[in-house]
């Protein structure tokens, strides 16, 4: 067992000190990858869901683990932490504030809880959430050292709101009573479905959804969409991976990852390379060949084709980590068919094939838009990441046709756990569902961002597609698959959750006049069960806050006229949670009084190089909108 640290270093909100006992222990983090793509602080923090029985310190005795970590420091800060113990009704119950120093390694904490408050109240059956707030900031100067530790760390806090971290987990005291839950037939899996057929003619048969109980007309498809090799800075041995590679310098490539990930059960795999690694380097290299480097990524994309051709259980996806998290923001572009970079050789040669202004996310959402690539935001941050016209996280159109997907949970990026047990995790609801309020129209993934050789492995969540029954696994039937956000992000690999809305699956946009009954279906093959389900109600372009709709797993409800966004969380009877993709829903006034169809007619002109579109379209009610579909 660690060693108990000073006292000085942490204060409880109240003096009761015996009720959580605080250790800490350093754990050294090497890594070679470069200041701009992880020169980011990071926390984490992990909640047993139930109590652990080999503590003797009360019967809902458990250690809460608070992990910082901040790569490329130049010089000691402090990272100032609170946590929190909220009710169900977000009243706070308890608190623990401590001050570390961090530089050169990682920073590991245990906060013991007894089950009880500083008060010594025993904490009523129920299920609560533990919330971690933290931020990184130059040391507490000298002169505050006889103020109160919680003094400086909301001092801290309140200062450096845009840098904060908060992680937020679910945690169950005592017994809990299970929601009622809709009868639901698990959707069958690459495990249960029938072979598919050669061709694509189911592709669009799903047209309605059946009863309310009946299984769903889809297969599902677990994976994950996140990960490197030696085309990039991943791909490191794991007797020895201890944080990124050095660029195209470790052992294992695309290949080798995509037979690790069939190997340990997953159904896709995608190896995102960071762009601006395929010259070797992790800055500029001025003497690099834009031809070797455009010739590696063609390599990675032959490499994907080469092994789909010989598995048809599986998928192999090679694509690009476009942008820096430092001033930028990591997202993949799963179906790139060219290098993109901003960098060049001593020659002014691109490296790559094609230019895009590092930074500029506008540029890139356009330049997507008009190759038909799709995007998936990677870890994202609720400030400084991903700006466009000069705003976080900023919403323009070609944005929301390009960015189909929002990492909400990834694992630890340099794990070397290799039996699914990884315990390093951090979330992003908060930043994906500001992107949601934002405008963007994406759905939930969850990824292990694998940089050490251990695809897919480190722990169980997975990123779940959903492809029509009898369709086989294709990239172009997944892209199909993820453009229609046909996609919800679990812990639990043997899991599924589907969000319905009267006649629509999750990841649907319609109008709707009248009552709207959303229902959060979940099943699972593993025999677990639901301990807590939540439905959630935002609108899109309001910039605001996602806020609960319900805790129930079905709600019916009459919207407000206007624009809404749903989508539900359930959380397992182990702590595991699965979100699901929302619906959007146009709700309009009155009932079903337009019984006139649209009269519409639409041509282009030309068959190559700048094609034409018009359409005209005439309505007994009016016409609101008209949209032009390329390839679906």
């Amino acid at each position: 067992m660690p060693s108990i640290v000073p006292a000085l270093r942490f204060k409880h909100i109240a003096t009761q000190v015996s009720l959580a006992l605080i250790l800490g222990t350093g754990v050294a983090v090497t890594a070679s990858a470069s200041v701009a793509d992880h020169h980011e602080f990071e926390a984490t923090l992990h909640v047993p869901f139930k109590a652990d029985a080999s503590l003797r310190a009360g019967a809902e005795a458990r250690y809460f683990t608070l992990e910082f970590d901040y790569p490329h420091l130049t010089k000691e800060q402090a990272v100032s932490w609170r946590v929190e113990l909220l009710a169900a009704d977000g009243r706070v119950l308890d608190r623990w504030y401590g001050i570390e120093k961090i530089f050169n390694k990682a920073v590991s904490n245990k906060i013991l809880w007894t089950g009880k408050t500083s008060k010594g109240e025993v904490i009523r059956d129920g299920l609560y959430q533990v919330k971690l707030t933290a931020v990184a900031a130059d040391v507490v100067a000298a002169g505050s050292a006889n103020a109160a530790v919680n003094t400086l760390v909301e001092r801290s806090l309140q200062a450096n709101k845009a840098g904060q971290e908060v992680q937020s987990w679910p945690m169950q005291v005592g017994k809990v009573a299970a929601p009622a839950m809709p009868g639901f037939a698990a959707l069958n899996t690459r495990k249960t479905s029938p072979a598919p057929k050669a061709s694509g003619a189911n592709k669009m048969a799903v047209a309605s959804l059946t009863a309310a109980g009946s299984s769903l007309p889809y297969t599902i498809y677990y994976g994950n969409l996140h990960s490197q090799t030696n085309h990039s800075d991943g791909g490191g041995e794991l007797s020895s991976c201890t944080g990124a590679q050095n660029p195209q310098s470790a052992a294992y490539g695309p290949t080798d990852a995509y037979q690790y990930a069939l190997n340990k059960g997953l159904d896709f795999l995608m190896t995102s390379e960071h762009n601006h690694m395929y010259d070797g380097s992790d800055s500029t290299n001025a003497s690099a060949n834009p031809a070797t480097a455009k010739n590696l990524y063609q390599s990675g994309l032959s490499a994907a084709a080469s092994f789909n051709s010989t598995h048809s259980n599986f998928l192999a996806i090679y694509g690009l980590e476009w942008g820096v998290i430092n001033n930028g923001g990591h997202l993949n572009i799963l179906n790139a068919t060219e290098l993109l970079g901003w960098e060049y050789n001593s020659s002014n040669q691109l490296i790559g094939d094609t230019l895009v202004a590092k930074g500029d996310y506008a540029g890139l959402y356009t330049l997507m838009r008009q190759r038909g690539w799709i995007g998936q935001f990677n870890h994202p941050s609720s400030s400084g990441q991903f700006a466009a016209n000069g705003v976080a996280l900023g919403y323009t159109a070609d944005g929301d046709q390009a960015m189909v997907l929002c990492e909400v949970l990834n694992t630890s990026a340099f794990s070397t756990n290799t039996t699914e047990t990884e315990t390093g995790r951090s979330t992003y609801e908060g930043a994906c569902n500001k992107a949601l309020e934002a405008g963007f129209h994406i759905a939930f993934s969850t990824n292990q961002d694998n940089h050490c050789a251990n695809w897919g492995a480190s722990f169980t969540n997975r990123t779940g597609v959903l492809i029509p029954n009898g369709v086989p696994l294709t990239n172009a039937n997944f892209i199909d698959a993820l453009k229609a956000r046909r996609v919800f992000a679990t812990m639990d690999k043997n899991s599924q959750i589907i969000l319905t809305a009267n006649n629509h699956i999750m990841g649907e946009r319609f109008s709707n006049s009248g009552p709207l009954t959303l229902t959060a279906n979940f099943a699972s093959t593993t025999g677990r069960t639901v301990s807590s389900v939540v439905i959630y109600e935002g609108v899109p372009g309001r910039k605001g806050t996602v806020s609960q709709l319900a805790s129930s797993a079905t709600a019916t409800i009459t919207p407000a006229v206007g624009e809404h966004f749903y989508y539900a969380k359930i959380t397992q009877d182990d702590g595991n949670i699965l979100w699901s993709a929302p619906v959007w829903v146009t709700q309009t006034s009155g009932g079903n009084t337009d019984t006139t169809a649209p009269t519409v007619s639409a041509s282009e002109t030309g068959s190559s190089g700048n094609i034409s579109l018009s359409a005209n379209a005439s309505d007994n009610v009016g016409v609101t909108k008209v949209e032009f579909y390329v390839d679906g």
